[in-house]
């Protein structure tokens, strides 16, 4: 697959980049080049393919979700230099 040069430029207009002539050549060059590459890469049978997200058989060690007493909001308000209806208070961060 081809890529011309004016759709490197709208490309670039969308990200609202700017290129020198010489840049905007070589980016068609490379973008027509890797297009080339993944035209060649559609050419191989993949059915028999399973999809993977890693490399590795790996999975994410979890541990069991466990109901424990937590502190009541007593207990957590309770060396809070301020608080207000159950809300710690805290100085205005934005202002008006």
């Amino acid at each position: 697959m081809k890529i011309s040069k004016e759709d490197v430029i709208k490309v670039a207009e969308l990200a609202r980049l700017e290129f020198k002539e010489q840049e905007t050549q070589l980016f068609t060059e490379q973008l027509g080049n890797i297009l080339e590459y993944i035209e060649k890469l559609n050419e191989l049978d993949t059915d028999n393919v399973e999809p993977t997200s890693h490399v590795l058989d790996i999975s994410t060690p979890l541990r069991d979700d466990k109901v424990v007493k937590w502190l009541s909001i007593e207990e957590v308000l309770q060396n809070a230099p301020e608080s207000e209806d159950d809300f710690f208070v805290v100085p205005q961060v934005i202002e008006d």
